[in-house]
């Protein structure tokens, strides 16, 4: 029997962004297909909506890849898949399997021989790299930094000397209620020549992105707290 296909459809970052995220090829899919795994049922019929579906969303198929369902038999969610069926996968906002859960979906996939097809969307990562002057050569994402404060300290001078050593940008984020403290712990453990891009609320209204050297960030006064924030790190040598 031949097997569907596994649509990975990306959501808008930020509220009233949804034109600026949206293609003509996007539109096409989401009207070819009802089934969808998703991690935010809410955010994913809500971006349907906007995004144009023409299928009554009482036809859809919505299978819930939230955190209370991982670790689970994955069967449910390949059911359609594996009969024929297209399915697409959205994550709550951005792109599916980047920094994001879906990506064991988009594993299980390829084991079973499934097609894959990434759509062309909004990536706060790779937008704040487009952003910040950095090098878009050589760049790693770290995702989230310890929590503990020695540990997080320790971690910002290590990615700083990764940095310098091999002129690699360092990427990393913060779940946003603590942006601040990170901001605050990269300014006390960096030299002050490094170079510190801070790109927030990307692609929103109030989008933000600047980059200073950390001397001159010391004297900034921003408030990051409960913004979405990308924050990558640049020391040259």
């Amino acid at each position: 029997m031949t097997k569907g296909t596994l649509f990975l459809i990306p959501v808008p970052l930020a509220e009233n962004a949804a034109q600026k995220s949206f293609t003509a090829y996007l539109g096409e899919t989401i009207n070819s297909i009802q089934t969808y795994i998703v991690e935010n049922e809410k955010t994913a019929r809500k971006f349907l909506k906007e995004a144009g579906i023409k299928t009554p969303q009482s036809e859809l198929v919505v299978h819930d890849y939230g955190k209370h369902k991982r670790g689970n038999s994955m069967v449910p969610y390949f059911k359609e898949l594996m009969t024929g069926k297209d399915v697409g996968l959205m994550s709550e906002a951005g792109c599916p399997g980047v920094a994001d859960p879906g990506a064991e979906i988009v594993s299980e996939a390829h084991k079973r021989g499934i097609k894959v097809v990434p759509l062309v969307g909004p990536s706060s990562i790779l937008l704040a790299l487009m952003a910040s002057g950095f090098n878009g050569q050589s760049f790693t994402f770290h995702g989230y930094l310890p929590i503990d404060k020695a540990d997080r300290s320790k971690r910002i001078k290590e990615l700083e000397q990764i940095s310098e050593k091999n002129r690699q940008t360092q990427i990393f984020i913060e779940t946003p209620f603590r942006n601040n403290h990170l901001f605050e712990d990269i300014l006390k453990n960096t030299s002050a020549h490094t170079q510190l891009c801070v790109a927030s609320n990307l692609t929103a209204e109030e989008e933000y992105v600047k980059t200073l050297p950390i001397a001159l960030w010391r004297k900034e006064r921003i408030d990051l707290h409960k913004k979405p924030t990308i924050f990558l790190l640049y020391k040259g040598n």
